[in-house]
């Protein structure tokens, strides 16, 4: 007696799902927006840019570039109108909460430039993001060199009003 492809397919699906359900779910975190700021041909550090969103409770622990000699997540504050920045040993990645890498608040920092970072480049970087369960993730991101006046996106522009038109 010959079983039906049907009844095949559907046992192997189901002893699939079984071995699935033992494997552990692995949080997905995406990144978007990625970009490093351009140098000039003596300058030692940029900032890296982006906006990244964990599927589940998480931490961003390290950033590596061969790009630089040192890679920092850092935190850029302000006490009683002077500006400060300093160097965060992790990022809390709330589940599903995107969050920004910018300018005025966290963000990364390549320190000892290999070389000079020119528009039109791209400079490779690998987010190393830890869950609640202490499971680790490497997100690879090729972030686009903007110009040394590029913004975060908050530009006169997006904010012109268009109401005569």
């Amino acid at each position: 007696m010959m079983r039906s492809p049907v009844k095949h397919a559907l046992g192997a699906m189901a002893l699939l799902s079984l071995f699935g359900a033992a494997l552990p779910a692995v949080a997905q975190t995406t990144v978007e927006g990625a970009w490093v700021r351009a140098s000039v041909p003596s300058q030692q550090a940029t900032g890296a840019f982006m906006t990244i969103t964990a599927s589940a409770d998480s931490k961003l622990v390290a950033v590596e570039s061969p790009a630089a000699k040192t890679v920092q997540v850092h935190q850029m504050t302000m006490h009683n109108d002077v500006m400060g920045m300093a160097e965060v040993k992790s990022l809390a990645l709330p589940a599903g909460k995107p969050v920004v890498l910018d300018s005025n608040g966290y963000h990364v920092m390549l320190m000892g430039l290999v070389k000079q970072v020119k528009e039109g480049d791209s400079v490779p970087l690998t987010l190393i993001v830890e869950d609640a369960k202490g499971q680790q993730e490497s997100i690879k991101v090729d972030a686009p060199v903007r110009p040394l006046t590029a913004t975060d996106g908050h530009d006169k522009h997006q904010m012109h009003d268009h109401s005569h038109m």
